[in-house]
């Protein structure tokens, strides 16, 4: 047991404590240098994020000294400090207001503000997010203690990602996505508490000297407190796993449904659009070989149960059209993404908008609707399965930076149906 004892013993290789405490010390103030690297490393974690550059973000995570004042205020919760937490914390809130002004600025005056992948990622922690931040703040605790310190420590900055969060704050603020501000933001916070909770543990586990004498009391108060905040951590995080994981089985019965009733009978899937979100949820699919009567499309949506997957339609897109079309079924991104592919001659330029191919129907646009940067319209034709005749519709593909109220989009679709000579259309808003 003592052989075992000496072989986990994290006294091993320990920095003189005095020492650790001016290292900590040196790291919490956001001053000078300090400051000037903080706000560089946000500048390019944003750019990493707008470009959507795992490598970039990553470089930005190992030159960021946010670490500093929560380390810091670990150390001193440990020691009960109470001096030294009020200085880490002060210097930490300094430290994210800075943050969010350099990356919302940032974003706001960038031309490029869709949401890539790196940034929708940060929008729903859940508790794997708390143990990565429980665990590589151990870790960083261990490493501060240490007489050599070896490279953990850029591990640790990496694995925890305070960076990107606190830059997808500043996103959600330059656009005024409210989802963007709270998601991120919530992981900013999970982050922060359990690099501290940890530190703390092991700066106790370790019997650093406490810097002043405390009642039984005041301990109490302060464990007590420590529980609350870990409660309202957790107890979050676990729900929005509980949903991830819900979602993610869904995802896994409608793609084994995919595969087993077209693919594995040779259909070729050309497009594939599963909306899990929606009342009911909708499973959008086209081939590019294979076309389905209503009965088909009947029978296989009451195949859905058969795999489980309830509440929930099948839709089938065909002949390079749109069956069932349906805006509220289909997101206007799939729209968007299943004209372009299916060849409809809408045309775009290199940044991707789309154009009219009037374009003095454009000027008149940018005059009567200056809310709406881009429009594009096709004629879209489609088979009546009920009395076998093709028919068409005219789909109107707008962008804008913001919603459109419902005002005036409805001005804009009487105006476009008096410009098209046409009885009806249908909107689509792709909102940059």
């Amino acid at each position: 047991m003592n052989r075992f004892s000496r072989f986990i013993n994290l006294h091993n290789g320990e920095e003189e404590k005095h020492i650790v405490k001016e290292n900590v010390l040196s790291n919490i103030s956001f001053k000078g240098s300090n400051l000037w690297i903080l706000a560089c490393a946000i500048a390019i974690a944003s750019v990493g994020l707008n470009v959507n550059s795992t490598a970039v973000i990553i470089g930005a995570m190992l030159i960021s000294p946010l670490m500093g004042p929560i380390v810091g205020a670990g150390f001193a919760l440990g020691t009960y400090d109470f001096t030294l937490l009020k200085k880490a914390l002060k210097n930490l809130f300094i430290a994210t207001i800075v943050s969010l002004i350099v990356s919302a600025v940032y974003f706001y005056l960038s031309p490029f503000k869709d949401a890539q992948s790196e940034l929708l990622a940060i929008t729903s922690p859940n508790i794997y997010d708390v143990l990565i931040a429980f665990f590589g703040g151990v870790v960083g605790a261990i490493t501060i203690t240490r007489k050599e310190k070896g490279n953990p420590l850029a591990g640790v900055a990496i694995a925890t990602a305070l960076m990107p969060p606190i830059c997808t704050v500043g996103y959600g603020v330059a656009i005024g996505n409210l989802n963007f501000i709270a998601g991120a933001f919530y992981l900013y916070t999970i982050n922060c508490f359990f690099i501290c909770l940890s530190t703390f543990l092991i700066i106790k586990y370790l019997k650093y000297p406490i810097f002043q004498q405390v009642d039984e009391k005041v301990q109490k108060k302060v464990r007590y407190i420590t529980s609350i905040l870990v409660l309202l951590m957790i107890v979050p995080s676990v729900y929005l796993a509980f949903n991830l994981f819900i979602q993610k089985s869904e995802q896994q019965k409608c793609n084994n449904f995919i595969q087993l009733e077209f693919i594995d009978r040779g259909y070729t899937l050309i497009y594939k659009d599963l909306n899990l979100e929606a009342k009911p949820k909708v499973i959008a699919l086209a081939f590019a070989n294979k076309q389905f009567n209503q009965a088909e499309i009947t029978s296989y949506n009451l195949k859905l149960n058969k795999y489980k997957i309830n509440n929930t339609k099948l839709v089938i897109l065909q002949d390079t059209s749109i069956t069932n079309l349906n805006s509220n079924e289909i997101s206007s991104s799939a729209l968007i993404k299943l004209l372009k592919e299916t060849d409809l001659k809408i045309k775009a330029d290199s940044t991707n908008n789309l154009l009219m191919e009037n374009n003095n129907i454009m000027a008149e646009v940018d005059v009567l609707f200056p809310s709406i940067n881009n429009v594009a319209y096709n004629t879209v034709n489609y088979a009546n399965v009920e009395d076998n005749s093709l028919k068409s519709k005219i789909v109107v593909l707008i962008k804008s930076e913001q919603k459109i109220e419902s005002e005036e989009l409805a001005k804009f679709e009487e105006w476009i149906k008096i410009k098209l000579k046409a009885s009806k259309v249908i909107i689509i808003q792709d909102k940059q």
